[in-house]
C-alpha cells in the first residue's frame, strides 16, 4: 500500500474491506451475513457477503458490518435496518443504533429525516425485505421560461433560462444561518422567484430548486441553511420550497410544476450536461465534503449520497468528527477542516485566531510559492481520494468525476488530481479508467443554473 505522505495510520476503507473479505475466504467456519435497509417509499438497498462464524471473530464481524451499515445509511438514507445471518451481529447493531448508543448521532438524524424512530430487525434469510429501486427521472427538461434557483449559504442564485439559455442572472444576498424568523426565509426566497419571473416576460412554466440538505419529496427535512429556525417551527422549515411555489402559482393564476433537489445531485446534473454522458459522481471539497451522483441511465437515484459522514478511513485513532461524534468521515479527508488536520505534521504555523476558510487561504498562498509542507498536504489528500474512490465504486457505478470546492483552487487542486490519478494507476488499475477532473468553464459560469432549471417537467 502507497500511504499518504503526511498520514502513515491511514487505513483506506477498501483496503481494510478486502483484506477481511480475503481472510473470511480462508477460513473453515464462516456464516452469510445479509444487510437490508429501507427507505422512503419502500425502497429497501442490500448487500450480503460471507463473515466469521458467530463465536470466532464476533468483534471485527461487527466492526465491519457495523462500518458497512454506517456507508449505506449515508450513500442512500433508511430509517430500518433489517439483519439475517448473525445473531451476535444483529445484537451489537441493535445495541449501537439507539438513543443514547454508540451511533446515537445517525439514530437521531435517520428518525428525524423518516419522521419515525430508527429501529434494527433480525430476520430469516427467507424474509429479509429484496432489492428495490425508485431512480428518480428529472432533470433534462430545457424547454419553455424555467426559473434556475440555488440556494446557498450566503446568496442565492437565481436565473431565468427560456429553452435552455440562461437569459439573465442574479445574486441575491441572504444571511439564512443567521436567521430564525421563518418568514424572512419564506420572503427572501419568494422574493428571488419573482425576480425570475419578472425576466421571463411576467409567467413560467416551471421552477427548479438547487438546495443545501437532506431531501424528502421536495422537503428539506435537515439542512444547514435553516439551523438557527427554532424547532417548534420547523414544520413550517419542511414547506418553505412547496408553499413558495404554491403562492406563485396563486398569483400567476395557475400550477407550476417544480423539482426540489439536492445541490450536489444539480451539480453532478450540470456535469452531465457538460460532459454529454452520464455516471457522474460530483465531489465538492469546501466547508464539509458535497457529493451528488447522476446514475448511467441519467437519472437521480433519491439516495442522500451525504458522504461528509460516510467511514473512508478504517483507523480507529483517526480524527473524529465534531458533529457526528464518529472517526474517520469524508468531512475530514475531503474539505478544508482536512488540509487543517495536517498543518503540524506538514510544520505549518498558523495563527490561530483565523478562521477555517482564511486559515485554508493561508496555506494555498504558501503553496503558491512553493513550500514543501503545503505541497504535501495537498499531495496526501489526492492519495486519500485515490483509496477512497475504489471504495465510492462498491455503491456507485461511475465513470466520470468532478472535483470542485475551494480546497481544488489553484495549484491545490493539481496537485491532489494528478496524485489520485496515480494512486489509482498504481493500486487500483481496475478503476484507472474513470475519467476524473475539474468542472469546465462554462459549468462554473452557468452550468449549474441551467441544469436546476431543467428539473421539472413542464405542462406544456
Amino acid at each position: 500500500m502507497k500511504k499518504p505522505v503526511l498520514d502513515a495510520n491511514f487505513k483506506p476503507a477498501i483496503v481494510e474491506l478486502r483484506s477481511f473479505f480475503s481472510d473470511v475466504s480462508k477460513c473453515d467456519k464462516k456464516q452469510h451475513l445479509i444487510i437490508a435497509i429501507e427507505r422512503a417509499e419502500g425502497c429497501v438497498y442490500r448487500r450480503e457477503f460471507d463473515i466469521f462464524a458467530d463465536g470466532i471473530d464476533d468483534e471485527r464481524n461487527t466492526f465491519i458490518a457495523e462500518r458497512f451499515i454506517k456507508c449505506i445509511l449515508w450513500v442512500v438514507g433508511g430509517f430500518k435496518i433489517f439483519i439475517a445471518g448473525s445473531h451476535v451481529v444483529y445484537e451489537n447493531i441493535k445495541d449501537y443504533y439507539r438513543p443514547g448508543g454508540l451511533r446515537d448521532f445517525d439514530y437521531h438524524f435517520m428518525s428525524t429525516v423518516f419522521e419515525r424512530p430508527m429501529e434494527v430487525v433480525e430476520c430469516d434469510y427467507d424474509n429479509i425485505p429484496k432489492e428495490k429501486n425508485l431512480p428518480v427521472s428529472i432533470g433534462g427538461h430545457l424547454d419553455g421560461k424555467r426559473i434556475g434557483f440555488d440556494a446557498g449559504g450566503s446568496d442565492i442564485k437565481v436565473s431565468a433560462v427560456v429553452n435552455g439559455e440562461t437569459i439573465y442572472s442574479e445574486e441575491i444576498v441572504w444571511l439564512p444561518k443567521l436567521q430564525e424568523d421563518i418568514n424572512y426565509h419564506y420572503e427572501k426566497i419568494y422574493e428571488a422567484f419573482k425576480v425570475g419571473v419578472n425576466h421571463l416576460g411576467g409567467d413560467i412554466d416551471a421552477i427548479g430548486i438547487s438546495t443545501a440538505g437532506v431531501l424528502v419529496s421536495n422537503k428539506p427535512m435537515v439542512s444547514s441553511l435553516f439551523i438557527k429556525v427554532p424547532k417548534a417551527d420547523f414544520e413550517a422549515v419542511k414547506y418553505v420550497y412547496i408553499n413558495c411555489v404554491k403562492r406563485l402559482s396563486e398569483e400567476l393564476g395557475h400550477e407550476i410544476p417544480f423539482v426540489v433537489a439536492n445541490d450536489g445531485d444539480v451539480t453532478a446534473l450540470a456535469g452531465a450536461f457538460d460532459l454529454k454522458d452520464n455516471g457522474v459522481l460530483g465531489i465538492s471539497m469546501g466547508t464539509s465534503e458535497a457529493v451528488g451522483y447522476v446514475d448511467k441511465n441519467g437519472n437521480l437515484t433519491g439516495w442522500f449520497s451525504e458522504l461528509a459522514f460516510m467511514p473512508v478511513d478504517f483507523d480507529v485513532n483517526s480524527e473524529v468528527d465534531e458533529w457526528s461524534k464518529d472517526f474517520g468521515v469524508g468531512c475530514k479527508y475531503f474539505s478544508q477542516d482536512a488540509v487543517i488536520k495536517l498543518l503540524d505534521k506538514a510544520n505549518i504555523k498558523i495563527d490561530p485566531n483565523l478562521t477555517l476558510a482564511e486559515k485554508l487561504k493561508a496555506v494555498q498562498a504558501l503553496l503558491e510559492q512553493g513550500h514543501e509542507g503545503a505541497e504535501k498536504i495537498f499531495e496526501t489528500i489526492g492519495t486519500y481520494l485515490g483509496y477512497t474512490i475504489p471504495f465510492y465504486c462498491e455503491f456507485y457505478d461511475i465513470k466520470h468525476i468532478i472535483v470542485l470546492g475551494r480546497v481544488t483552487s489553484g495549484r491545490g487542486g493539481d496537485i491532489i488530481l494528478e496524485t489520485c490519478k496515480k494512486t489509482l494507476k498504481e493500486c487500483f488499475p481496475e478503476y484507472a479508467h474513470i475519467d476524473i477532473g475539474m468542472p469546465s468553464e462554462y459549468m462554473r459560469r452557468v452550468g449549474q443554473s441551467v441544469a436546476a432549471a431543467s428539473l421539472a417537467e413542464s405542462k406544456k
